[in-house]
């Protein structure tokens, strides 16, 4: 396939999520710059240089971890940095998709341009040209404790070896095959390469930035159903002026979208006083839950702009480095985490109110008027489900204790197993914002309300694929449906298009990627 679209500059400084987004989705050919270049094979003539010189190179004289002392002999190495990618090649399960895994090669290419790495310049060529014939390791997504990706980018290590499975051409083959399909031939690793091709997050890294920006599409969604829910009871708007006066920046931001997207409709007022909290707050839960994806994603992108090797070199020396340690991204990305729940014990709350028979007369389970049925009151506890596993995902695992290679590596963040678990609050909160639509479009229909401007796309979105509910039915299909639907590029570029969060919109790259 041809790639099409103004090419990326890989030069060693941070991505952005629109690049990572056009790198997942191949709409980019990629491109080393030549300064960068030059900044690859100065460093490695330092790495050269030492190993002439007898210096005992951790990773290309030596072997690592617990064998740190073991020295290779010059006839020896080819072997060992044959096998060490090999040897690393033990992640298990499912595989990552071939979005991340590219943006992994990438985020690998990107970080040995800062010319601190010290490996060859034919190991930059050998993964572009993976990326350029579109060759994509199958990378099994158990196998890091988030301190190098060791057993998932030993995965990708293996491929350039002809050892191991990739993806070519829409087939799953193994490594040679499809090295010699796309016309390209296994790579001889060179000292330092080997372990260059391994001791990195990178797949972390690309995991953790398609997490954020999926999280940040999930809440710009659950931001409009839940507009619509606060439409369909009757909710004051006044808490979404206020908080213009006494709110940070992000909550008076949000607080303007609710108030503006509020107009242009005949919007009821059941209010009597004040609301309950879960509609006052609304600003400043969903501003919190933003403010946390915008912290940990602008952690995770300088990240793909620094080198997280070890050795390292800097200043012309060899140097031992503690920089596989992605903690800054994790500690952030587990903050976001909770984040995360407290934007789901707010749409659970709201649920609960468009069922409870308290507010603008609706009845209880929005049984229709007339109806024999049983109505929405069972499901709100598929609700109070999705809510717990979201919680359930908040406790942080990046301190637990971890102490392998016979003591020498006791530190670990676990990065690739807390974006595994934010994915799955992601998963839940989708699933939470469909069925919140759906409800809050029962209420509607039950107090005949005509929405517009944000509630109204809402509205007609449920009504394609979930009936005004009079005869008690199976609903499963229909959650699954309107779900799959607010998950859609049509809905987030319908809603952005309309009303646009310009800060955040751009920074996640959630319109139409060229």
């Amino acid at each position: 396939m041809t790639v099409r679209g103004d090419p990326i500059i890989l030069n060693g400084k941070p991505l952005s999520f629109a690049d990572i987004a056009r790198i997942g989705r191949r709409s980019a050919r990629l491109v080393a710059n030549d300064d960068a270049l030059v900044r690859v094979a100065n460093a490695r003539t330092v790495v050269e240089d030492a190993m002439a010189g007898g210096q005992a190179v951790y990773g290309a004289t030596t072997g690592v971890g617990a064998m740190k002392d073991v020295e290779w002999t010059p006839d020896q190495l080819d072997a060992f940095n044959l096998g060490l990618v090999r040897a690393h090649h033990f992640g298990t399960g499912d595989a990552f998709s071939s979005e991340i895994v590219r943006t992994a090669m990438a985020i690998r290419v990107n970080m040995a341009l800062t010319g601190r790495v010290g490996c060859t310049t034919d190991l930059v060529h050998a993964y572009l040209a993976l990326l350029s014939t579109d060759v994509v390791p199958v990378v099994r997504r158990t196998g890091s404790i988030g301190c190098a990706d060791i057993g998932l980018m030993g995965q990708i290590g293996a491929v350039l070896t002809g050892a191991g499975e990739a993806t070519f051409n829409g087939q799953r083959l193994p490594a040679a095959e499809a090295l010699s399909q796309a016309g390209l031939n296994a790579f001889r690793l060179a000292p330092r390469d080997s372990l260059a091709s391994i001791s990195t997050n990178a797949v972390g890294y690309a995991a953790a930035a398609n997490a954020i920006r999926e999280a940040a599409r999930t809440v710009r969604v659950m931001l409009a159903t839940g507009l619509t829910t606060a439409g369909a009871l009757g909710a004051s708007r006044d808490p979404w002026k206020a908080v213009a006066h006494v709110g940070t920046e992000r909550e008076a931001g949000i607080g303007a979208w609710l108030y503006f997207n509020a107009m242009g409709w005949d919007w009821p007022n059941a209010t009597h006083i004040q609301d309950p909290l879960s509609l006052r707050m609304m600003s400043q839960v969903f501003a919190t839950g933003f403010e946390t994806l915008v912290a940990a994603g602008k952690t995770l992108l300088a990240a793909t702009g620094r080198t997280d090797d070890n050795p390292v070199v800097a200043g012309g020396q060899v140097l031992t480095s503690g920089g596989s340690l992605p903690l800054d991204v994790t500690v952030f990305m587990q903050t976001a985490q909770l984040g995360l729940a407290h934007i789901a014990r707010n749409s659970f709350n709201r649920c609960v109110l468009l069922g409870n028979g308290g507010r603008r007369d609706l009845p209880v389970n929005l049984v229709a008027p007339g109806s024999i049925a049983t109505g929405f009151g069972p499901i709100i506890k598929l609700a109070g489900e999705l809510f717990a596993r979201v919680l359930s995902m908040t406790n942080p695992i990046s301190a637990n204790s971890m102490v392998v290679a016979g003591g020498l590596e006791d530190e670990a963040a676990f990065l690739p197993l807390v974006v595994e678990r934010f994915e799955r609050q992601v998963m839940a909160l989708n699933r939470l914002s469909a069925l919140e639509a759906i409800l809050a479009a029962q209420a509607m229909d039950i107090s005949g309300d005509r929405p517009g401007n944000v509630p109204g796309i809402i509205y007609q979105l449920v009504r394609q694929h979930a009936e005004y509910y009079t005869v008690d039915r199976p609903l499963s299909a229909e959650v699954e449906a309107v779900e799959h639907a607010l998950g859609s590029d049509a809905i987030m570029n319908e809603l952005i298009a309309h009303s646009a969060i310009m800060e955040l919109d751009e920074f996640f790259a959630l319109g139409p990627v060229e």
